[in-house]
């Protein structure tokens, strides 16, 4: 699949070619979902707790005798349906990490991958640099380059050019910038498009294809 290579001002300087064996891969959605599960899960701390009847303070007095009294019996103003009682079915720290073997993630990233490429959301840029770190450059650069559509910036590394692009994007509510080795399924398919330096297609060609 042949592309077009913008500039910073969005003009065509030439073409690449996305290799094919990422950009058109089978699109498994099945296994781009279980990447996408398996990640939000893995993202959650587990560290919700509540406490059980033994754990909360007070209760140690039975509050009336057990029979004589035409009241039902109580054994602990500490039960759960007491008010500030213990609470049975309820959230304790639990971990919910998932498994899934490295070939099937790396098979979820290219189907997502071939699914951008499929809906022209693949930005490929000859050279993405600015003169300093403003927000504004960066932002007028992707006006240009995707319109108002939500873009995921790939770089191929941290350099101190690349740098200027991340400080200057920190800012911007619909755009994010993520180091190629660290593409990941959530931010593929949460951004509209992906803007690829041509160099990070070294790094995607290394770790995916």
């Amino acid at each position: 699949m042949k592309v077009d290579v913008l500039n910073m001002d969005g003009q065509k300087v030439s073409q690449v070619e996305l290799p094919a064996e990422i950009f058109e891969a089978p699109i498994n959605v099945d296994l781009m979902h279980q990447a996408y599960v398996r990640q939000m899960a893995n993202a959650r701390l587990g560290t919700h707790d509540t406490k059980l009847r033994g754990e909360v303070a007070g209760g140690g007095k039975k509050p009336w005798k057990q029979k004589g009294t035409g009241r039902a019996r109580q054994g602990s103003t500490r039960a759960a349906q007491w008010v500030g009682g213990g609470r049975i079915f309820t959230p304790h720290p639990r971990k919910y990490t998932q498994r899934m073997p490295l070939k099937m993630r790396r098979s979820a990233l290219r189907s997502a991958l071939s699914a951008k490429a499929a809906e022209a959301g693949i930005v490929v840029v000859d050279n993405l640099n600015l003169s300093e770190p403003k927000t504004k450059l960066m932002a007028q650069a992707l006006n240009r380059l995707v319109g108002q559509a939500t873009a995921l910036v790939v770089i191929p590394e941290k350099t101190t050019s690349y740098d200027v692009v991340v400080r200057s994007t920190n800012n911007l509510r619909d755009a994010k910038v993520l180091m190629a080795g660290y593409l990941n399924i959530r931010d593929l398919l949460t951004f509209e498009k992906v803007v690829l330096p041509v160099q990070a297609l070294d790094v995607l060609k290394s770790t995916l294809a």
